[in-house]
């Protein structure tokens, strides 16, 4: 499988994001997930997955601790491209032994509290959300973080055993924000506000000019260990 990706890597070193989309879209009918946490990269994919004649499943993570701001553009992108917007929930059972044994806010006390936090609202849903999938889109950039960096258009992802692709690996803020402009695709209102990446409340805040765009979440932790584990890097 790593060959085949290396393959693909090479066949769309010229290719624009829309025709990467189609051509998945294409050769996997029906076996397409992309998953949206509603950021600038994933509002740009929604736009370009909306003009894209093939259904896609399209599906959100609700972590039960996200910004009113993120529900607001939830519905707002679902009425504007007219695209349904599968949301996942966690396990009740599973968040309220976490939250009774551990503490509401167990995710400042250690990495290991935090990881299992996400594992719990973000992972397992994840999972839930990709099964009987081939392919994964995801809004992810080379420039995001030092996690980020050596990722590729094309991955084999052994966690959940899928091609993973980032049509947007290469694409700068600067290209992301300038597509924002010109088609007038709406955007999370933090964005505004200093808040250049965003996750749950609890675990995001903002951040001054010139920091890293990631580094508004988990804050409290060295940046090797800022994932929650979906984009796991081996």
């Amino acid at each position: 499988m790593h060959d085949k990706a290396a393959a693909l890597n090479e066949k769309f070193r010229e290719a624009s994001p829309q025709d990467v989309l189609r051509w998945f879209a294409t050769n996997f009918p029906a076996k397409v997930a992309f998953s949206t946490s509603l950021g600038a990269e994933d509002q740009v994919i929604t736009q370009m997955l909306s003009g894209i004649d093939i259904p896609v499943k399209m599906f959100t993570l609700d972590t039960g601790r996200l910004f009113q701001e993120t529900y607001d553009l939830l519905d707002l992108s679902q009425k504007k491209y007219s695209v349904c917007i599968d949301v996942y929930f966690p396990d009740t059972a599973a968040v309220e032994n976490m939250v009774q044994s551990k503490g509401i806010n167990l995710f400042y006390e250690t990495i290991e509290n935090r990881q299992l936090c996400c594992h719990i609202r973000k992972i397992e849903p994840l999972k839930r959300a990709l099964a009987g999938m081939d392919v994964w889109i995801t809004g992810m950039r080379n420039d995001q973080s030092v996690t980020r960096a050596q990722a590729a258009l094309v991955e084999w992802d052994p966690v959940y055993e899928i091609i993973k692709i980032n049509p947007l690996i290469r694409w700068t803020s600067e290209s992301v924000w300038e597509y924002i402009n010109t088609w007038k695709i709406p955007v999370n209102e933090l964005h505004a506000k200093g808040y250049p990446s965003i996750g749950c409340l609890p675990c995001t805040r903002a951040v001054e000019p010139g920091e890293d765009v990631r580094s508004g979440r988990w804050w409290w932790e060295l940046p090797e260990f800022k994932e929650c584990g979906l984009h796991k890097r081996h």
